[in-house]
């Protein structure tokens, strides 16, 4: 008798949704770059308008790219691919419409609160902690939706593309939750809950991961069943998988450190950092042969099929972003290439290359599919590539000289300390063509993005929009399942999380316990060998029933992830701040002095500058001494930066009159011929909000910052009195202001930078 058979519809609708809106706000996202690539070379066109200067639009570029363009793209493969992995519709039709929708509102706030100025001051973390509570929200929906369609469905195996999709979920959670931990000020301002040393490790850990699990992981997972499916050929490798997913979510999460090399963070992380991105090439290139040999009997398809040209192109580039970012986490090449363009070059290698081929070719394979019909133009489809090629290499190609030329020209100095080149600006002349060229690639590559905007919706037009089906079977699968208890006792699990924990305790200890750490790794592989080849068991046995339950999988592969998180970061949250301050201790803001910063952060001034002097000649020669831990130990959010398009500002508290920061920020090139820094003449116009300040200073002193026990009296008048004694200064100087506008709170943040306290002069003081 055979079994009766019943008909599944998928939710395509959802897809088709998530579609259309990665491919609107790609070129909303790109647009915004080619402005603010554009603002870098020429500064009027920041327009003296304080929401479309360089600070307020570029995290509207980075979020708009990551979490609009890339997000809606991941969202419609994972949704597409996942219900005919599965073969089982989406888990709720009201959870995706919600999913839809909430994201597309998250999105629009984001695009209207940054150029606003509303903004928490971390790169990829800049969203107001409204907006990142519906974001967790949301992610719930999401994983909710994803984890009921797994739930249902009809195949009894996880394919290698779920498992991405798993660690993409779960592990995206950890992070942005953690990151975003703050204490709120008002309905529109936070301070993160981490400062100073401890908000640079959480945020690297954040930020480097935020590529390898946003941008990264779901777009293998999209790999692995698109590439194969376009190709009409199998995976090249299975067990190349497996040992690709795995080694990428264990090793990815400890590299987080090697964005922080030859800062104040404690050398023993730098060294992790380094080390685990080194390691990361052998995964990450497993993965890169692991897709592209999938397309080895295909190549005469490869030449004619655009959808297979941009998944190739889009892999290759997975490959090149993959080997330079551990070449750059060595230290030597690190002190070259950190805080100048070659980073830009890196990051932007990844996300046009890797995403937005990867993206292309999805929409190229979807489009016909989810409306019935044959895409509109091939050869509009293969000019789009060569256009697209040709703009990231332009793009990359020039950071890449860009970038060394900057390093270079920066680090120069002879045996006696003399720079070739003292003058910042210098080295901003001499990059003006290249920062010109990139303009032209970015441009390049977007004319070939609304190029297959237009050919998708004549493709639309053409046909109509269908739903998928597949028939499965309707008698129930009785088999049983591995539970959690099942797969964590058994000795595969066992052996490798002995080996992890036993490393860990060899690697970050000494004496005794270093030697029982080695030990212990040492009685673990040898009794993982002796067990294996004398039993019967198996570790691919115990792989294959773990693939049969989602919940054992996900737990796994979450801990796998948590690991260097936990390692890294739990060192570093109970420290004693006198204890490892070195010589220096920061001095606490005043009332007015946080203002001004707070005024810093929304103007977006971190994008430019960093604070965070190397101990290399020439920066000490260029800008005082090397920085402390203890220097910026109170600063929530930390401000040592990630790029220097503008000089370091570390020491710049007393090297400048009072008169000379405000003819700065009105035009900056009354003092610095030739900079392309925007004018800010509303700071003079737009006033100090003292009443904030209490709710911030409370907020600090729950944080741990030593601010006395003022009334919300003694703060303003505290404030009033900095800000009336700078008044006089500028009128002393000849410039008329206002005491209570932003500038002069700014003025007072910048003349307070690289001033500190002996440790044991504060410690005599508390």
């Amino acid at each position: 008798m055979s079994d009766q058979k019943r008909v599944i519809e998928y939710d395509d609708q959802t897809v088709r949704l998530f579609m259309i809106a990665s491919i609107f706000w790609g070129i909303v996202g790109m647009l915004v770059g080619l402005v603010v690539a554009a603002q870098l070379n020429f500064h009027f066109l920041n327009f003296n308008t304080e929401w479309l200067t360089f600070g307020r639009l570029r995290p509207l570029h980075t979020n708009a790219v990551i979490f609009a363009f890339v997000g809606n793209m991941m969202f419609a493969g994972i949704y597409h691919s996942t219900q005919r992995l599965v073969k089982a519709r989406l888990g709720s039709d009201l959870l995706s419409k919600v999913h839809f929708w909430g994201w597309q509102l998250i999105i629009l706030s984001a695009a209207i609160t940054l150029p606003l100025g509303f903004t928490r001051g971390k790169e990829y973390a800049e969203l107001i902690w409204p907006i990142n509570i519906a974001v967790a929200l949301i992610w719930v929906v999401f994983a909710i939706n994803f984890f009921l369609t797994l739930a249902k469905r009809n195949e009894r195996s996880l394919y290698v593309a779920i498992w991405f999709y798993i660690a993409t979920i779960m592990t995206v959670a950890m992070l942005y939750i953690v990151n975003h931990l703050s204490i709120p000020t008002g309905l529109l301002h936070s301070y993160p809950i981490f400062g100073g040393v401890q908000d640079a490790l959480v945020q690297w850990w954040y930020g480097h991961n935020a590529v390898a699990f946003f941008l990264t992981t779901p777009i293998l997972g999209i790999m692995y069943y698109y590439m194969p499916k376009a190709a009409d050929r199998p995976v090249y490798s299975y067990r190349l998988s497996v040992v690709h997913f795995w080694s990428l979510v264990f090793i990815y999460i400890w590299a987080g450190p090697h964005h922080l090399l030859y800062t104040a963070l404690p050398g023993w992380l730098q060294q992790l950092g380094m080390i685990f991105s080194l390691m990361l090439w052998a995964p990450s290139w497993g993965g890169m042969l692991n897709g592209l040999l999938t397309l080895r009997g295909a190549w005469d398809k490869l030449r004619t099929d655009p959808v297979l040209k941009f998944f190739a192109a889009g892999v290759t580039f997975y490959g090149m972003a993959t080997f330079e970012g551990p070449l750059l986490s060595i230290r030597s090449v690190n002190a070259l290439a950190h805080y100048t363009d070659w980073i830009i070059g890196h990051v932007h290698a990844g996300t046009l290359g890797w995403n937005g081929f990867m993206a292309a070719g999805m929409f190229y394979f979807l489009a016909p599919r989810l409306w019935k019909t044959k895409l509109y133009s091939v050869p509009m489809a293969n000019m789009h590539f060569w256009l697209g090629l040709v703009g990231i290499l332009l793009y990359v190609a020039s950071m890449w000289v860009s970038g060394i030329t900057q390093g270079l020209m920066l680090n120069n100095a002879d045996a006696k300390g003399i720079l070739a080149y003292p003058n910042f600006l210098e080295t901003l002349q001499s990059i003006r063509p290249l920062m010109l060229t990139r303009v032209v690639g970015g441009g390049i590559y977007l004319v070939g993005f609304i190029l297959m905007a237009y050919n998708i919706w004549k493709t639309v037009q053409s046909g109509e929009a269908v739903n998928g089906v597949c028939e499965v079977s309707a008698a129930k699968d009785d088999a049983k399942k591995l539970g959690l208890i099942g797969a964590v006792m058994h000795p595969a699990f066992l052996y490798s999380a002995g080996l992890v924990v036993f490393s860990c305790v060899w690697l970050f200890s000494d004496g005794l316990l270093e030697l029982f750490g080695m030990g212990a790794t040492i009685v673990v592989i040898m009794s993982c060998v002796v067990h294996f080849t004398r039993s019967g068991d198996s570790f691919a046995q115990w792989y294959d029933k773990l693939l049969e339950n989602a919940m054992p999988f996900t737990v796994l592969a979450l801990l796998s992830a948590a690991v260097g998180g936990v390692v890294q970061i739990v060192p570093l949250v109970n420290i004693d701040k006198a204890s490892v301050a070195e010589d220096r201790l920061q001095k606490v803001y005043t009332p007015l002095e946080l203002a001004g910063r707070d005024i810093y952060i929304s103007e977006g001034c971190y994008n430019c500058h960093s604070q965070q002097i190397r101990p290399f000649v020439a920066e000490v020669k260029r800008y005082g001494d090397y920085s402390r831990l203890g220097e910026s130990i109170y600063d929530h959010p930390y401000q040592w930066g990630s790029k220097r398009t503008g000089p370091d500002l570390a020491r710049l508290g007393s090297k400048y009159q009072d008169d000379w920061h405000f003819d700065h920020m009105i035009n900056p090139r009354s003092t610095s011929p030739g900079s392309n820094m925007p004018n800010y003449p509303w700071l003079a116009e737009k006033f100090t909000d003292y009443g904030s300040l209490p709710a911030k200073i409370n907020a600090q002193k729950m944080l741990g910052v030593p601010f006395p026990d003022w009334s919300p009296a003694e703060i303003d008048a505290a404030a009033k009195a900095q800000a009336k004694a700078i008044k006089e200064n500028l009128e002393f100087r000849g410039k008329e202001v206002d005491a209570d506008t932003q500038i002069v709170a700014l003025i007072a943040y910048l003349q307070q930078l690289g001033k500190s306290m002996d440790v044991q002069e504060q410690v005599a003081n508390k």
